[in-house]
């Protein structure tokens, strides 16, 4: 663990402040959860997923997914590509999600584009691609993406239902 260099005074309350720069650096939002961990006499602070349970579902269920329909399939949480299956599972799993995604999440609406369509996935990388993208909503709170990528133009009902279908059941199980 490196040293950021910034020291911080614990007010009267218990209560230290993250500076601007860490949290943006870090993508850490206002009102967001953190996990707290002790290791002896040093305190760290992670980013809290209600998705990060979900990992070896989430693997399970686009590899399924991607068995059945044979297109790429991604879960995300807020931040990141979490689990992922298919040609471009390498490309995309384990990085940040680009702001475009912020956003469709952010509105909660499902996109769906039939044939090739130009989309920035990652930060600063537009692909072409035809996709459905269909939040995971838990509580009425946006919690991560279900992606259903095609790089030829082969995107359907049956992937716009599936997308549905995974979102609604990480959702649930999630909830519960």
């Amino acid at each position: 663990m490196k040293s950021t260099g910034v020291v911080r005074r614990v007010d009267d309350l218990g209560r230290i402040v993250i500076p601007k720069e860490i949290r943006r650096t870090l993508r850490i939002r206002d009102g967001e959860s953190l996990e707290i961990f002790v290791d002896r006499e040093m305190i760290a602070l992670k980013k809290f997923s209600k998705m990060t349970d979900m990992d070896e579902i989430s693997k399970q269920l686009v590899d399924i997914v991607n068995t059945v329909i044979h297109q790429n399939v991604f879960i995300t949480d807020r931040d990141n590509f979490i689990a992922g299956s298919g040609d471009l599972r390498k490309k995309y799993l384990g990085k940040p999600i680009s702001k475009s995604l912020e956003l469709i999440m952010k509105e909660r609406k499902t996109i769906v584009e039939h044939s090739l369509h130009s989309i920035e996935l990652c930060d600063s990388v537009s692909e072409n691609y035809a996709y459905v993208i269909c939040p995971v909503i838990m509580n009425g709170d946006a919690i991560g993406l279900v992606l259903i990528v095609s790089d030829n133009s082969d995107i359907g009902q049956v992937e716009e239902k599936m997308a549905d279908v995974v979102s609604k059941f990480l959702g649930k199980h999630i909830e519960e």
